[in-house]
């Protein structure tokens, strides 16, 4: 039942109550939960596709690949969208698809330049809703100051493809000296994040439901490579980027300490959760932490350039709610724990599988 009092439609609650959370492991069939970002995507990773790929670029397991290319260093990306709902408050696949892969990009702090997209699409899909999804990549692209400047289109049986899905590829050119990794955290450092979390699943997440609302939640989709133009201009270092999309910040943190062996001691009372997105998880009974962000970065940078990293963040109009949420510290268990608001402490782990499906 939403906050006005309306239950969720007969389709909405099915939706639901087909996906499992915590799926059973040992399955010799792809599940759901293999495309969470969380512990089952890293074990499908680690057995399938770094034995076949390995290299060094791979290993780091970045969001971006930073390659030199005639003593130019390159940053290269690409990721595929599969979110349900296609329109939802705030945005549609097809602008999240462009910030999503120039958010990859900026990530290493690079400078997005051009793009590729694919375009599954189911036969019966209305022409019109294409050519939505289309003006709005555009609309995106030139937000983002990048040319969309190749790609593909592929038509299914009807049925095979749940209307549409895109794929999109991203170079950008990284004009900075610093080495912007995963592994780079240090203890000492500490983790600044850019604004108000949960926004985006939490949009599709109503949206999907049909709940009602008495204040509206959007997705909070945009590009951050300015924002990341900002930081980097201070001339302050940073250690890590991480956009914490599927599987929210406490996957993205796991990971990072997991890469760079540290542990990460997080302050429940610095994190900003707004009212509207706290109600949607409370109904659902979800751990804002977990949830998507398509538009919030997280950045592990030394204490003595936390101030001017925040100065400038709050400067700009993606960063006016950034925070310090945390520090780094020597863990050999590569834990990540909140001190909680009441005075406890708890680990914050990695999900197994997937919380919130088709989310981007």
């Amino acid at each position: 039942m939403s906050r006005s009092g309306k239950m969720m439609s007969s389709d909405a609650a099915a939706a639901f109550s087909l996906s499992c959370p915590l799926p059973l492991n040992g399955s010799d069939r792809i599940l759901l939960g293999h495309g969470s970002g969380g512990r089952m995507t890293a074990d499908l990773i680690t057995r399938c596709f770094l034995p076949a790929f390995r290299n060094e670029h791979l290993a780091k397991l970045d969001d971006q690949a930073v390659v030199d290319v005639g003593g130019v260093r390159l940053a290269f990306s690409t990721d595929a969208y599969v979110v349900t709902p296609l329109f939802f408050p705030g945005g549609d696949i097809g602008d999240l698809a462009v910030n999503g892969t120039v958010n990859d990009l900026a990530m290493s702090g690079a400078r997005p330049l051009y793009l590729a997209a694919a375009f599954i699409l189911e036969e019966g899909f209305p022409l019109a809703d294409l050519e939505r999804i289309v003006t709005s990549m555009s609309k995106a692209a030139a937000n983002a100051d990048v040319l969309l400047v190749t790609g593909d289109t592929k038509v299914v049986d009807r049925g095979k493809a749940d209307g549409c899905f895109v794929t999109t590829t991203g170079v950008g050119v990284v004009e900075h000296a610093q080495t912007i990794s995963a592994d780079r955290a240090r203890p000492g450092d500490v983790v600044i994040l850019s604004g108000p979390i949960a926004e985006h699943g939490m949009a599709i997440m109503a949206a999907r439901a049909d709940l009602e609302l008495e204040t509206p939640v959007a997705s909070d989709t945009a590009p951050l490579h300015r924002l990341v133009h900002d930081m980097l201009a201070t001339g302050a270092t940073i250690h890590c980027l991480r956009d914490p999309t599927r599987g929210g910040v406490a996957t993205a943190l796991n990971e990072l300490a997991h890469r760079a062996a540290v542990g990460i001691v997080l302050d429940e009372a610095a994190f900003v959760v707004r009212e509207p997105v706290r109600g949607v998880c409370e109904l659902l009974g979800l751990d804002p932490l977990y949830v998507a962000n398509e538009g919030k970065l997280l950045a592990i940078v030394p204490a003595t350039d936390a101030g001017r990293v925040l100065d400038a963040m709050r400067r700009h109009p993606q960063g006016r709610e950034a925070c310090v949420v945390g520090e780094v510290v020597e863990d050999n268990a590569r834990l990540v724990v909140l001190k909680t608001t009441v005075g406890g402490r708890r680990i914050v782990d990695i999900l197994q599988g997937e919380q919130l499906p088709r989310i981007c």
